[in-house]
């Protein structure tokens, strides 16, 4: 018998026999590989991805179809909405001042929001206590240690931005026209606003 065909299918979600599962609020159709550990009390929505050798903790959210690469670990108070991506090993925390002999309560760490959509590039480090806005993109190797705008495109140590990010996926320069940006790859418009840019468009599949 091959090793796929030991995967657990009884459920409503797929948890490969070499995972442990201690979580009863899975989605259906949610995928969960070996040697993923969920543990009880947090939440996983409908057709997410969870890779190899992850970490779910009790207090986690997520929400549907989200996909979380091999080698990601989620501590309580980390919340992730839909469609978002997690690139391997990126890190996300929940104590911004840690000492191996200070023990906190769960509620004393600080929260994280990832919004929906966005993606985080792997090895990208995300400090607690910010929110990633939506259809955000974060470079692989990023350090972010403040909130990012809607759609904003953020490399570097300490992350800074250097464009902004389509719903198609591909980057839209910094500089608008008359007030508006265009995406030069599926013609999407958007204008910029204090939280990010604001789709104009007229298209049925923006999302936000």
């Amino acid at each position: 018998m091959t090793p796929a065909a030991t995967i657990e299918t009884a459920r409503s979600y797929m948890a490969h026999p070499l995972a442990l599962v201690e979580c009863d609020q899975i989605g259906e159709g949610t995928r969960i590989w070996a040697f993923a550990h969920v543990m009880k009390d947090a939440r996983i929505g409908r057709d997410c991805n969870i890779g190899e050798h992850c970490y779910v903790e009790q207090g986690v959210t997520l929400g549907n179809n989200v996909t979380v690469k091999n080698g990601v670990n989620l501590w309580t108070g980390v919340t992730i909405e839909d469609n978002v991506f997690l690139g391997p090993n990126c890190v996300l925390t929940n104590d911004p001042n840690p000492r191996a002999y200070i023990k906190k309560s769960a509620d004393s760490l600080v929260d994280t929001v990832i919004r929906s959509n966005a993606s985080i590039g792997a090895n990208a480090t995300i400090v607690c206590g910010i929110t990633i806005g939506r259809y955000a993109f974060i470079g692989a190797g990023t350090v972010v240690i403040r909130s990012v705008p809607d759609f904003a495109l953020v490399v570097g140590n300490p992350a800074r931005q250097i464009g902004w990010m389509c719903v198609c996926a591909q980057r839209i320069p910094m500089i608008a026209a008359k007030d508006v940006l265009s995406c030069p790859h599926c013609r999407r418009d958007y204008r910029p606003r204090e939280n990010g840019l604001v789709p104009i468009s007229t298209r049925e599949d923006i999302n936000i």
